[in-house]
Parts: structure tokens; sequence; C-alpha cells
């Protein structure tokens, strides 16, 4: 038996234990095309909830009425989450069945 009483031997045990976090997972927020929403909408979108700059919204914009989808943005979960709900809601407001996913990158 050693000379060090237990709860010192305790402590070290424990500062020697390392923790490695790992960096949270990235998701993609996805704008689906349809035939109502308008385009002037989602630039509005892209501007005001993901804050894109005019330029940015109107490319973003063009390719999801040419492809049927575009990334709006890539963030945390939680964020992008709240970002695709923000966008609907608004178009919900304005009678828009604009629809947004959030999906793992």
């Amino acid at each position: 038996m050693s000379d060090t009483p237990e709860f010192e031997q305790d402590e070290q045990a424990l500062a020697e234990e390392k923790t490695k976090l790992d960096k949270p997972g990235m998701f993609k927020v996805l704008l689906h095309n349809d035939d109502f929403t308008t385009m002037e909408f989602v630039v509005f979108v892209l501007n005001q909830v993901f804050l894109r700059t005019p330029a940015e919204s109107v490319t973003i914009m063009l390719k999801v009425h040419n492809d049927g989808v575009g990334v709006a943005g890539v963030y945390p979960y939680e964020v992008a989450k709240m970002k695709a709900e923000k966008a609907m809601n608004l178009a919900r407001a304005r009678e828009f069945p604009f629809l947004c996913t959030v999906e793992e990158e």
C-alpha cells in the first residue's frame, strides 16, 4: 500500500483523464421549388432569414427555380432547424406552400 492517502490518488486519476469533444455536425438548409411561392419571396427569405447578399439570394433562388432545390446555408443543427422554421413561418403567414428541409452535410 502507498503512503499517499486514498483521496489524493483518486484526484490524480481524475486529473489524468482527458475529455475529447467532437465538433458538432453541420446541417444544410434546403429550399424546395414549388409552383406558387414567388421568386421575390424566396429572395426576401434568403436576405432576411439567411442573411445572404442580394446577389447571393438571386443566385440561390435561380438554382432552386431551375434545379428544384438549393442550399440556403450550412449551420449547426439547432441553428439550421430554427432558420428553416422561421422561413416556413414567414411563408405560411403569406399563404405560400414554401418548403425548407434540414439535411446532414
